[in-house]
């Protein structure tokens, strides 16, 4: 009996715990990390601070909650249906593809909360900056993975530098992104797409347009 009570508050503890962390995510893409506090999401939730700060102890370990969680949303939205296409140059049109449309989608309210913290916490020391730096850093090794790959299969030019390609097509979605959230410019995700694919074309081989 006891041990059932346990796994039942541990259980209702974690469905806490996420409902806590999802709209926790939300409010940070509107406040950004720093603006991201115990007591505003216990407001928010309509709910006690103590219901908010039990899962998570402090502000920081909520930011790196937040971060990790967007992490599992970008993985599923963005990244898994691009891992059923094959590596190199497909999945880089797919990864490209579909962070427009998780961008345009509005996943977020207030935008993309990774980009909008790369650009925050670039500058701020401490868990919740090395938190997102863990988070960016994958994505690039996941781009520059794929170009490599498209090399070896002769689908991308020799000479491309996978760093380099990779920074331009970070680039391209951080500034549709950008661009979308500060001007509310629908446009900017298709402006997106036409910059993702005119950078893939660039590089492409020539004897794989055949």
């Amino acid at each position: 009996m006891g041990s059932a009570n346990a796994d039942g508050r541990r259980a209702r503890g974690a469905r806490t715990r996420d409902a806590v962390l999802a709209e926790a995510v939300q409010l940070a893409s509107v406040e950004g990390l720093e603006g991201l506090s115990i007591a505003h999401l216990a407001a928010r939730l309509g709910t006690a601070k103590s219901s908010v700060h039990a899962p998570f102890g402090s502000k920081e370990a909520l930011q790196v909650a937040v971060v990790a969680h967007t992490r599992d949303i970008l993985i599923e939205l963005v990244i898994a249906p691009a891992l059923e296409t094959p590596a190199g140059l497909q999945r880089l049109s797919a990864l490209g593809e579909g962070w427009m449309s998780y961008l345009e989608r509005k996943t977020f309210e207030g935008g993309c909360v990774l980009s909008s913290a790369s650009l925050e916490m670039d500058g701020r020391p401490g868990p919740a900056r090395d938190a997102v730096a863990a988070v960016m850093r994958e994505w690039l090794d996941l781009l520059e993975d794929n170009v490599v790959r498209g090399v070896e299969e002769g689908e991308i030019m020799a000479d491309t530098d996978p760093a380099h390609l990779a920074f331009a097509l970070n680039a391209v979605g951080m500034a549709a992104n950008w661009q979308s959230q500060l001007f509310g410019e629908t446009f900017s995700y298709d402006t997106g797409r036409t910059g993702w694919a005119q950078l893939l074309a660039q590089h492409q081989a020539p004897a794989s347009h055949q």
